[in-house]
């Protein structure tokens, strides 16, 4: 993904329109494309930025981080909780989310979700 082209640009091109070019014209003048003239200067012209947006990043887990004691609850009553029975009892309760947004959730809080082993150890190795 190409970087964000510079503030200064930016600014230069939103300046031009605030006195008076077209988005169109700013554009030409300053070798960028219309559209990102017009997207800058309707950003300033409603936030009063003209800077990058961040990009990348988490941006959803908010939503389920909302919802950490209703997770956290039937996870410490029941340890061994599946994470497919753990989803099936939020969206019954009307939490929308997702096995990966769980599985991620988890390891956000530093909460393992390995299972033991379920098979005894082999009879050669008890002497």
């Amino acid at each position: 993904m190409p970087s964000a082209l510079s503030l200064d640009l930016r600014q230069r091109v939103v300046a031009c329109v605030e006195a008076g070019t077209s988005c169109r014209k700013a554009a030409a003048r300053f070798g960028v494309g219309v559209a990102s003239a017009i997207r800058w200067h309707a950003r300033f012209r409603g936030e009063g930025q003209v800077a990058a947006k961040p990009v990348g990043g988490d941006r959803s887990s908010h939503g389920i981080e909302a919802h950490a004691a209703l997770i956290l609850q039937p996870y410490e009553a029941r340890p061994d909780i599946f994470l497919r029975e753990l989803h099936d009892q939020l969206r019954d309760r009307g939490i929308k989310t997702s096995l990966s947004g769980l599985s991620r959730f988890f390891a956000r809080h530093g909460i393992t979700r390995k299972k033991g082993r379920s098979t005894r150890p082999s009879r050669s190795a008890r002497t």
